[in-house]
């Protein structure tokens, strides 16, 4: 068992007592850092950055030594897995991933298999062992994958889209040969995650960007049963620790009550949602993870530490079970000291819900 200087974000995700509301930020490793965008330059292409092992690491490190953060996040991308399957990941500037064999019929499905984690997906493996050996338990590190409903979108339609007409039209017109690709999607992340937490990974979280798109009872067909999958079939108790694993969609507030019965240890919140409204609703099962809007942060200081208060509030005493996050990622433009002082505040601020 490696022994954790701070553990304070796992034992807020089990609902564990703790002295401060634990924090971290989704995408903290990456563009608003002027450190990582010099790394990018060297590294030549974003795939290359994620390929190579100590380059994964000094990102994911990076942020770390700038601000007091509760835990690291594995850099990678959520489309390795789909990359893995052959549908050749590519990245064109500012138009964000696209594949060059997206998938367009059952046939292209029956093709493709589950990539074996330790091979087609090896570089990741070794970035999650470097990184471990790196962070000298410092605070944990959090592995992560996209749901199969999100992966789906982008292998079908291509690449991003707003429409989601290509992935919806085989949804409504062929729904057998989608839930025959979510499957397929859902046994590799079980497969991909797992080898992440045997890696070293101490938590873990699945990435719905996507499922907001879809009505209640399509979201409960073609993304939440394959969540809940996902959950029951991953490794729960690693190095003498439970692993929490937390479930996110974007959009997904309404949805609460039936993300949380999944059997996972936590809920992601967006900011469309109140997080007085999601305890109320959930947070006796779960812990909550969120949900300051990314946008707050171009804010002056004091508006941010104003907002950091109020959603500290909301959630109330007994705050344990809360990390804080923002709702997304944060933006690309933001100034790093933004970032640092709604970090500091949360710190500072939440002690008082810990007494």
């Amino acid at each position: 068992m490696t022994e954790l200087k701070n553990d304070n974000y796992l034992r807020a995700l089990l609902k564990q007592p703790v002295d401060y509301t634990p924090v971290w930020m989704m995408r903290q490793a990456g563009r608003y850092l002027p450190e990582y965008r010099k790394l990018r330059a060297t590294a030549g292409d974003f795939m290359s950055l994620c390929r190579n092992a100590e380059f994964a690491c000094e990102v994911t490190i990076q942020p770390l030594r700038r601000f007091k953060l509760d835990a690291a996040i594995l850099f990678s991308d959520i489309l390795t897995i789909p990359d893995a399957m052959g549908l050749g990941l590519y990245f064109e500037t500012g138009e964000g991933p696209k594949f060059t064999n997206p998938i367009t019929c059952k046939a292209d499905i029956e093709k493709i298999g589950i990539p074996d984690p330790e091979d087609e997906l090896g570089y990741v493996m070794n970035a999650v062992r470097t990184i471990r050996k790196e962070l000298n338990g410092e605070v944990p590190l959090i592995g992560f994958s996209g749901s199969p409903w999100t992966l789906a979108t982008y292998m079908i339609e291509g690449g991003s889209s707003k429409a989601f007409t290509k992935i919806k039209k085989m949804m409504f017109s062929d729904p057998q040969s989608l839930h025959l690709l979510l499957d397929k999607l859902a046994d590799s992340v079980i497969s991909y995650l797992n080898a992440q937490i045997a890696a070293g990974a101490q938590s873990v979280m699945v990435f719905d960007t996507w499922g907001g798109v879809l009505s209640p009872r399509d979201y409960k067909d073609f993304s939440l049963q394959y969540m809940a999958k996902i959950v029951d079939g991953l490794t729960r108790h690693a190095d003498g620790r439970q692993v929490p694993v937390t479930l996110f969609t974007k959009n997904g507030g309404m949805w609460l009550e039936d993300i949380a019965a999944t059997g996972c240890d936590a809920v992601g919140l967006d900011w469309t949602i109140d997080i007085e409204n999601a305890k109320a609703r959930v947070g006796d099962k779960v812990a909550l993870q969120g949900n300051m809007d990314p946008s707050m942060l171009y804010a002056p200081l004091p508006r941010i530490e104003q907002e950091v208060a109020k959603i500290l509030a909301s959630y109330g005493t007994g705050g344990t079970g809360h990390v804080f996050n923002l709702g997304h990622g944060i933006h690309p433009d933001v100034k790093p000291e933004h970032a640092g002082h709604f970090i500091e505040s949360v710190h500072r601020l939440s002690k008082q819900y810990h007494l």
